[in-house]
């Protein structure tokens, strides 16, 4: 018996999930191929110019903008982000510190305090 390995491939908007990025900022040629997991390994190891550019300036995804203000992806839906951020915006939010934001990132804190109690709980039925 032979063993060989099929390549797996992902679509582009997989790797750009996984990569962290807004697909649509992405080239073309990214935006147009499959991606392979030995290319998305290369990516995230030695990423190049334009990778590191939207990480660092956007536009970035929904998931990454409310990692970013500390607000659950449901809490940028509420306060009216619909569409990707670049890092200026995002550090403009956060300057002008409006009403819904200050909401969200308690309501947050909160269901993070919450989580950490019933680990707590749990861990302790274990024990």
């Amino acid at each position: 018996m032979t063993s060989h390995q099929s390549t797996q491939t992902m679509k582009p908007a997989t790797a750009a999930k996984k990569l962290g990025v807004y697909l649509e900022a992405t080239p073309a040629e990214f935006r147009e191929g499959v991606v392979s997991r030995a290319e998305l390994n290369e990516l995230q190891a030695n990423p190049p110019q334009w990778l590191q550019d939207l990480r660092l300036n956007g536009p970035h995804p929904r998931p990454v903008v409310a990692a970013k203000l500390g607000v659950s992806i449901a809490g940028l839906a509420r306060g009216g982000v619909t569409e990707p951020l670049t890092t200026e915006q995002i550090e403009a939010l956060k300057q002008e510190g409006p009403e819904w934001l200050e909401r969200e990132r308690a309501t947050q804190a909160e269901v993070r305090k919450e989580s950490a109690r019933i680990k707590k709980k749990n861990a302790e039925r274990q024990a």
